[in-house]
């Protein structure tokens, strides 16, 4: 289960981010995939190449593993999980890239420069149900993808085939599907910032306690489809700032859809918790990471050096919070 939004900063600067929740410890780090790179695919077949250098969340899992990430054009990408509605092929094809669902976003950062190309090149992608290793099953995802204009895409692959999608409200979550979760926002009209105005009943006026009534009716469970709710109206609604303090909004905007370990306790006794949020540059081509169990913001820029490594790059971060001492 996981969270994520788009948001503009006052230029117009575009960022993504997310929350990975998840109950199996994934144990990611920011990676650097340099540019032209071939990776063995866990479908099968000839593998996959990539030609741009890109940034994200992921793990050397045999091959390097990214779940989310932005490349060196300002794409920006996450998958997300899609339980319950993803379908995928079981036969290679000889004539596309056959490819798992885990290893999509590496092929998607890796060759697409904005929104409008991978709609191009989804022909050439048959997504094969083949499972991660670490795991020992088939993952079902989805993906959201922005670019630096503000673009933003959602793209599926269920029974009815492989669907790309405009995404108005720069919102994803989880299952249903993300049509679905478009028609249900029109079950929240009555959500705004603001206080409802006073009413009267048969001449007996009444006022609401305070600040905040605007918001009264809004789903505070950890379910996907609340999520997606309460994101859609944060990401409405709050205050654009300069690009410099966008990540600091974008935690902010995250806080309502965080999920603390023990709060959400799935059938077999495991819990789903926020291992962490991702937060994607798309204009200064940066990657920051804030795990669980340290609050501070980890940052990986894409330099020329990086990118232009034979091997990908690995930056452990530090799971102890740091405290600043005052006086």
């Amino acid at each position: 289960m996981c969270t994520s939004v788009t948001f503009l900063s006052k230029t117009g600067d575009n960022f993504l981010a997310r929350t990975m929740d998840f109950a199996f410890e994934l144990d990611g780090r920011p990676v650097v995939i340099p540019r032209r790179q071939h990776f063995n695919s866990d479908a099968g077949g000839s593998g996959y190449d990539t030609q741009y250098g890109f940034v994200g969340a992921g793990r050397n899992l045999g091959n390097y593993i990214l779940v989310d990430g932005v490349n060196e054009k300002g794409l920006s990408a996450a998958a997300l999980y899609f339980s319950g509605e993803a379908s995928y092929a079981t036969a290679l094809q000889a004539d596309k890239v056959n490819i798992a669902p885990h290893e999509v976003l590496n092929w998607l950062l890796g060759n697409a420069s904005d929104c409008v190309e991978p709609k191009a090149r989804l022909e050439q992608l048959n997504i094969i149900d083949a499972p991660v290793k670490l795991l020992g099953k088939s993952t079902p995802l989805h993906w959201i993808i922005s670019d630096k204009s503000g673009e933003c895409y959602v793209l599926e692959s269920d029974h009815d085939g492989m669907k790309y999608m405009k995404n108005p409200v720069g919102v994803m979550t989880n299952s249903p599907d993300f049509q679905w979760h478009l028609k249900n926002l029109s079950n929240y009209t009555e959500l705004k910032p603001s206080p409802h105005p006073a009413r009267s009943y048969n001449g007996y006026e009444i006022t609401s306690f305070g600040p905040g009534s605007g918001a009264l009716g809004m789903p505070g469970d950890y379910t996907s489809v609340s999520r997606f709710i309460r994101t859609v109206f944060m990401r409405e609604y709050s205050d654009e700032v300069s690009t410099e303090q966008t990540v600091n909004e974008l935690s902010h905007i995250l806080n309502s859809v965080e999920i603390p370990k023990g709060v959400k306790i799935k059938q077999d006794g495991s819990e789903d918790y926020t291992q962490y949020r991702g937060y994607m540059d798309m204009h200064h081509l940066a990657y920051y990471m804030q795990p669980y169990d340290n609050q501070s913001i980890f940052k990986v820029s894409l330099t020329e050096a990086l990118m232009d490594q034979e091997r990908p790059a690995e930056f452990p971060i530090t799971h102890e919070q740091k405290y600043e001492e005052l006086g």
